[in-house]
């Protein structure tokens, strides 16, 4: 703990250097100021005591496994209290202001005085962690003080630290969750081959969400004028490989079907990434945020966040950005539609990458060729566009149900 304590200073003070020069480290830091006296305010003024659960996720990818629980939480008891912390700007910064959760705040780094002064601030009645936070001094905190808590849509690998020599430190933090609710059967049994027995396989509640977001139809007209009668394919969520692979790939495409149309939302969507996609799409391309001639685009630019999940849904077939930096993105925003997806090679921490790929309802692409091949074979075959479509209806079906199970033991408490 002596050395965990000195990485976590180490850290805390090298972020503080980079914020000096970097807007992300300088959100991380400024959100942190002050912080419990703006955690005591708000606690206060909104009248947030007794009944809390505390949710903590890492960034915007664990709050969305997080919010199926938490809203399935709130509809079933609607007098409990969410408190919702964050640890990085990417999570916090988009939503502050989430409506499901009665506070949100910014997790005050993992010092001992800080995990004892924050616990004793909110008070909550349960703890629950997204998938993979592991903070030892909260950990510490919290089963000192006897408060339930538990890790929901966990994955876990042979590789990972937790089974090394020098992770035994965290591997021992996993006998601090009252329950482990885990993905798959490969991490229930790394588990219970180690001897861990509160373990139980409850699967992923992203499948939930995207269920509920594609019953949840946004109106999207300026989608409906672009797309029409046409055939489709969209990018999400793409860095500058993605989309120089998908560009070159959907030009040659378009030279031999005609009704082909590209919609592509960045990953990022400051003024430089919309300027570098707009000059290698070179022409007949529109934006969203200032869609001229929209009907006579061949390519729209998804140039605004928030919108993607419902983009999906007027795709032929989808390319998920990532897979050529440090991950892929959100497969199954785009699979809950029923359309097949390719993305690039690091898909390999993701469980439904794995799946998807070996009942082949999804591709993984290395070049722009590959991905030619993929889309060309889509388009110009509607049976297997049909036998896909159904597998994949199949295939999300099957994995529905994580949230109900993890909220039936919270709401016990």
């Amino acid at each position: 703990m002596l050395f965990y304590n000195f990485v976590i200073f180490l850290y805390w003070l090298s972020i503080h250097i980079v914020s000096l020069f970097n807007d992300k480290a300088r959100k991380w830091v400024s959100g942190r100021k002050n912080s419990f006296q703006h955690i005591k305010k708000t606690l206060q003024e909104r009248n947030i005591n007794g009944n809390i659960i505390w949710f903590h996720c890492a960034s915007l990818g664990e709050f969305e496994q997080g919010r199926p629980v938490i809203e399935s939480l709130k509809k079933a008891n609607p007098g409990i209290k969410i408190v919702l912390t964050f640890f990085s700007p990417s999570g916090y910064e988009i939503r502050k202001d989430y409506d499901g959760a009665d506070a949100v705040f910014y997790l005050p780094a993992d010092f001992k005085r800080n995990a004892k002064k924050f616990i004793e601030l909110v008070k909550p009645k349960t703890a629950v962690f997204v998938k993979y936070e592991f903070w030892l001094n909260y950990l510490s905190e919290l089963k000192k003080q006897n408060i339930p808590t538990y890790l929901i849509s966990a994955v876990f690998r042979p590789k990972q630290h937790f089974f090394k020599w020098y992770g035994q430190i965290f591997f021992k933090a996993l006998k601090s969750y009252k329950k482990i609710f885990l993905q798959d059967e490969h991490s229930f049994q790394l588990l219970k081959n180690k001897g861990l027995t509160t373990l139980e396989i409850a699967g992923d509640t992203r499948f939930d969400r995207v269920i509920e977001i594609a019953h949840t139809k946004k109106e999207l007209p300026l989608l409906d004028s672009f797309c029409g009668n046409n055939k489709v394919l969209i990018a999400g969520s793409t860095w500058l490989k993605d989309e120089e692979i998908v560009v070159a790939a959907y030009k040659k495409l378009k030279e031999k079907h005609d009704d082909l149309k590209l919609i592509i939302a960045p990953h990022e969507v400051n003024k430089t990434s919309v300027s570098n996609l707009e000059k290698l799409i070179g022409k007949n391309y529109t934006c969203y945020t200032n869609p001229v001639h929209i009907e006579q685009a061949d390519v729209l630019i998804i140039d605004t966040i928030g919108i993607l999940s419902q983009i999906y849904r007027y795709g032929t077939a989808a390319y998920i950005g990532g897979g050529f930096n440090d991950g892929i993105h959100n497969i199954l925003e785009a699979l809950v539609y029923n359309i097949p997806v390719a993305f690039g090679t690091n898909h390999h921490k993701f469980i439904e990458a794995a799946e998807t790929l070996q009942s082949g309802i999804s591709k993984e692409i290395t070049n722009e060729n590959d991905l030619y091949l993929f889309f060309d074979k889509l388009i110009s075959d509607q049976d297997l566009q049909e036998k896909l479509r159904t597998e994949i209806q199949n295939y999300i079906r099957s994995k529905a149900g994580a949230t109900r199970k993890i909220t039936a033991e919270l709401a016990s408490i």
